[in-house]
């Protein structure tokens, strides 16, 4: 099995929690101290309410199936999510509390590169059959 790789808040962070790391393997650092730098240095996953997973779909401005396919999820996932029905874990937990901000702009962004695609296939499309649209 490989190792997962650790998400830092920050490289400053990331550079502070591996020198830590370092310290801690050669024993000038305790295992108390390296749980406060782990806690301090890395994302921590948080629980997230139904509302607060609907609150962030809807401030991405997109639909559940759209959000479900970004979290690489089916839709009926996504509406449990929002019922209360079931809770996130793994990975898209960890998406979703990490990064609520983060995963907003690139859903925004995804969704603005959908929209300029379709537009330009149509103006491709005018250019072709120009009588006809």
């Amino acid at each position: 099995m490989g190792k997962t790789a650790l998400k830092y808040r920050s490289d400053a962070l990331a550079v502070a929690h591996k020198m830590a790391a370092g310290l801690h393997r050669a024993g000038v650092i305790d295992k108390g101290t390296m749980r406060e730098f782990d806690a301090s240095c890395l994302t921590t996953v948080e629980e997230l309410s139904p509302k607060a997973i609907q609150t962030i779909r809807e401030r991405a401005g997109v639909s559940q199936a759209m959000f479900a396919s970004y979290l690489n999820v089916r839709t009926k996932l996504v509406s449990e999510w929002e019922r209360g029905e079931k809770k996130p874990s793994g990975p898209s937990l960890k998406l979703l509390s990490s990064s609520r901000r983060g995963l907003r702009r690139s859903l925004r962004h995804r969704q603005h590169a959908h929209h300029c695609s379709r537009r330009l296939r149509y103006s491709q499309l005018a250019e072709v059959y120009p009588s006809r649209l």
